[in-house]
């Protein structure tokens, strides 16, 4: 069963749209606007073989409605996963659960059972996070203005 979204626009291009998901197991919420996100997007569909994903842009009408536990900041810092009962994950620990659960990613996942890995996959993610409107991003990157703090609170 789908669930069409109501989209309203005040003024410029509509917001990308997506379907509700009812037999989805996740929900993945990513930048829109990021072409690099984009990309990597169209990968996660193509291994998503048993649909088990629901993918939609974090400017999608109705995203922050349905998840209002994710602040949205948290949508420019890094992508979200959010399983069906509300667990949420987001950027390292997101790709993390997303390559346990995808048929190719199970021949990698193993990798975050090493000691070092998951501070490392966290750094290297948010590394990319502040630099992938660097990345080939898109035009509009190089005129919004980063306000991204990956500040480590103890």
């Amino acid at each position: 069963m789908t669930v069409s979204v109501v989209r309203f626009v005040v003024a410029g291009a509509a917001e990308p749209t997506y379907e509700v998901c009812a037999q989805c197991q996740y929900s993945v919420v990513y930048d829109g606007h990021c072409k690099v996100c984009g990309r990597l997007v169209k990968a996660l569909r193509a291994w998503d073989k048993q649909k088990i994903l629901e993918i939609m842009p974090s400017q999608a009408a109705g995203v922050g409605a349905r998840f209002p536990w994710i602040p949205v900041r948290a949508y420019q810092e890094s992508v979200q996963l959010v399983a069906r009962d509300g667990r949420t994950w987001q950027g390292a620990a997101a790709i993390e659960q997303l390559l346990k659960v995808l048929p190719k990613g199970r021949l990698v996942s193993w990798i975050f059972a090493l000691p070092f890995a998951r501070p490392m996959a966290e750094r290297i993610y948010r590394w990319f996070a502040r630099n992938r409107y660097r990345l080939g991003c898109g035009e509009h990157c190089t005129y919004r203005p980063l306000q991204v703090d990956f500040e480590e609170k103890v």
